[in-house]
């Protein structure tokens, strides 16, 4: 068990960390990719901006190649899965030791928030929409590449301000070594989530041993 003490706010990542990267990467992504061009076609208000900022449709679907972590591109996914997830052809992938912890943290008065390259809409919709039921309303804030790059401390620096907590109060669960690094140059407590048999001492298999006081 890893015990952390002195935590007020919980901020977590998703892929990888609440979520399966699996589910991300196949069932969102090509979701989203399948239905790009056509979407951009159908909604136009929505889409116009956003394909113009990134140049073009072609830089887009260049960006997946990448995978990308570029505002316009994590925008118009989360519209595209907006309607996946609102039509019921997909449901968001929550771990059941993530969604029963993220439950009990809440009940014991922690703020929980998420902070995930995928854009804010597509964070809430995932909770929303969860395999575990709406887990959103447990989430009191969501930051997505608009607070700045997930491995660059300055972004964790911005959302404790946000969050109103001095940095040693907020616990950021990530699968990531460079975001853990980032977050704990912040001043932010951190701990890291390896879902296999490769993980070293002070890192997570699960939520389940994670204790926080």
């Amino acid at each position: 068990m890893i015990e952390v003490r002195g935590v007020h706010a919980i901020v977590t990542d998703i892929e990888g960390t609440t979520s399966s990267i699996a589910f991300v990467h196949e069932v969102l992504f090509p979701y989203a990719r399948s239905r790009l061009d056509a979407f951009a076609a159908a909604h136009p208000a929505e889409a116009a901006p956003l394909v113009a900022e990134a140049g073009g449709l072609a830089t887009l679907h260049r960006w997946m190649d990448e995978d990308r972590k570029a505002t316009p591109l994590k925008t118009l996914q989360g519209l595209i899965w907006r309607e996946g997830y609102l039509s019921g052809d997909l449901k968001g992938h929550v771990y059941p030791d993530a969604a029963k912890s993220l439950r009990r943290w809440r009940a014991q008065g922690l703020t929980l928030a998420v902070y995930s390259s995928g854009s804010e809409a597509a964070q809430k919709l995932l909770f929303g929409h969860s395999v575990a039921g709406d887990l959103s309303p447990l989430f009191s804030a969501w930051f997505d590449t608009r607070v700045g790059a997930k491995a660059e401390s300055a972004s964790y620096a911005a959302i404790a301000v946000a969050l109103g907590r001095a940095p040693v109060e907020i616990l950021f669960l990530s699968d990531m070594t460079p975001e853990i690094v980032a977050a704990r140059a912040a001043g932010l407590q951190a701990v890291r989530l390896v879902r296999d048999d490769s993980r070293a001492p002070g890192e997570a298999a699960s939520f389940d041993e994670i204790s926080v006081s």
